[in-house]
């Protein structure tokens, strides 16, 4: 491969790459970041309050948290090598579907009343625990799908608009469904995040690259090689 020296790689030009060359990879993106930032927000925004609320816990609630942070650090370390053995694209989708149906499922439960603050707690770490290996994917897949030159800030970008989607609408919407105290408000903010993250799934399933155990350049030729594709 012949590459071509350049002084920088300007932001526009950065952009209209990803927009113009990469469209569907651009999509792809938006979806996985936009899925798990909602998902995540579902189960960690008003976590707090719904002990509060539904299981008259005010204090320690931290414990519960670090609960759900031990799953959720498990799912990538145990996970994460099946993404290069049995493949991106099922992988990813699996997660990402499989951690927004035990979600529905959570909140399902939820509604019926069937939920403990313990058992709540033991289901959102089996979500994590799944969600956490498709989240760590989404990272993974803007920054190996793109040019060498875009990966970083397409990164940043993926990043910053999906917790900008994810981070600002999220809570707004699920703000006053916890503060209800209603338990059936507090489950649709559930439904809500499973359903974004199964849409991130599918959008894998149909848009998803497979790049696992082929060299970047395979994947997505430089800007500054000969013959790369002009923006």
């Amino acid at each position: 491969m012949t590459i071509h020296q350049r002084r920088s790689i300007g932001f526009v030009r950065i952009a209209h790459t990803m927009v113009a060359l990469y469209p569907k990879r651009t999509v792809l993106g938006l979806s996985l970041f936009i899925g798990q930032a909602f998902l995540y927000n579902a189960i960690t925004f008003g976590y707090a309050q719904i002990l509060s609320t539904f299981y008259g816990i005010e204090t320690h609630t931290g414990y519960y948290f670090a609960v759900i942070a031990v799953g959720n650090f498990l799912g990538p370390l145990l996970l994460g090598h099946l993404f290069d053995t049995v493949g991106r694209v099922p992988m990813i989708s699996a997660t990402y579907i499989g951690s927004g149906v035990l979600l529905l499922g959570t909140a399902w439960l939820f509604d019926q009343g069937a939920l403990t603050a313990v058992t709540l707690t033991a289901c959102w770490s089996v979500v994590l625990f799944v969600a956490s290996a498709g989240a760590s994917s989404a990272y993974l897949t803007v920054s190996e799908i793109f040019p060498m030159e875009t990966r970083a800030m397409a990164i940043a970008f993926f990043f910053a608009v999906g917790t900008a989607a994810g981070g600002i609408a999220g809570p707004l919407v699920f703000s006053s469904l916890v503060e209800s105290g209603v338990p059936g408000d507090t489950a649709l903010a559930f439904v809500i995040g499973g359903l974004v993250m199964i849409a991130g799934g599918l959008v894998e399933v149909f848009l998803g690259v497979k790049a696992e155990r082929k060299g970047l350049e395979d994947i997505a030729a430089p800007l500054s090689a000969a013959g790369a594709p002009s923006t």
